[in-house]
């Protein structure tokens, strides 16, 4: 069962196209990827998910009803232009935005502070925004986002700014809230991130949806004659090959492309006879970067 439905939404700018007759669906329960290049329409398609902008037309249906003010009211939105009251202490402000979606309380003071001890701001509590380093600022507006227990979340590239350290605490809570039956949307231009936590991905570029679906049926699809190899050597020899359709080069981790399935023990041989160290060979492998490069590449193409 979808909890979000986009049909055909299309935004314009003057004469600029930011979203073109976009569609997807967003499954209960699950974390969803839109995912793109920077300036690809995530923010304008999040933007109109939350009524800020209009679309010129399509619609945006949750559980059934076409989102308004109601769908706001309940939602964790977390703008990819952060914006807190920095005048005002850490505390005070997740508490004031907290009351605004409806929430107050001892119970709430104490959620707020638990999460402010969770994000090693317990000390800070009491400070004004303003001094706080941009990161920490980030992590206060993440929580003011999820205080007010929402059923539904929406994260405007929610990993931007922040250390190794949060990126992975954020990343748990944001898993914990998909095991509570959640319903999760994050943006992000970084893939790794989105093949980690995705159960789906509708990958925008130019304001189209290039790809729709569920990640793993995805990687099945695109996997086919690729290959995984992590290694020692030099590779080069692999260029201009003639088994070779498409290579990705990760540094010491590459994709290769095969033209034909059964191309795949001839390209082991291959590495061999070079003396290429394998420390790892898998077939029918690829990344979501792989496929975002050989999709957004082909359209970029045919501008």
């Amino acid at each position: 069962m979808n909890a979000l439905e986009v049909t055909n939404l299309t935004k314009t700018f003057e004469k600029v196209i930011a979203v073109d007759n976009a569609s997807f669906n967003v499954p209960e329960g699950s974390v969803f990827g839109l995912i793109g290049r920077n300036g690809a329409g995530k923010t304008t398609t999040l933007r109109m998910m939350m009524n800020i902008y209009q679309p010129d037309s399509g619609e945006i249906v949750f559980k059934g009803e076409k989102v308004g003010q109601d769908f706001k009211d309940s939602v964790g939105y977390l703008p990819e232009e952060r914006g807190l009251y920095k005048k005002m202490k850490v505390i005070d402000t997740l508490i004031f935005l907290s009351e605004l979606k409806g929430k107050s309380g001892r119970e709430i003071t104490i959620k707020a502070e638990d999460y402010l001890e969770r994000f090693e701001l317990a000390d800070r509590k009491n400070s004004k925004v303003e001094d706080l380093s941009k990161g920490n600022q980030q992590k206060v507006q993440f929580i003011s986002t999820i205080l007010h227990d929402p059923e539904f979340l929406i994260l405007d590239e929610p990993f931007a700014g922040l250390d190794p350290i949060n990126t992975n605490l954020l990343k748990q809570i944001i898993l914990e809230m998909k095991d509570e039956g959640k319903v999760i949307i994050f943006s992000t231009h970084l893939m790794d991130f989105a093949e980690k936590m995705c159960d789906n991905i509708a990958m925008i570029d130019q304001g189209k949806i290039i790809l729709n679906g569920k990640l793993d049926e995805i990687k099945k699809k695109f996997a086919n004659r690729n290959v995984s190899i992590n290694y020692e050597g030099d590779i080069s020899f692999l260029r201009g090959n003639p088994i070779i359709e498409n290579m990705e080069d990760f540094g010491n981790t590459t994709g290769i492309k095969v033209k034909k399935s059964e191309q795949v023990q001839e390209l082991l041989r291959s590495l061999v006879e070079h003396n290429v160290i394998i420390k790892k060979f898998n077939a029918d492998e690829i990344s979501l970067h792989e496929i975002f490069v050989s999709l957004a590449g082909k359209e970029a193409a045919n501008v």
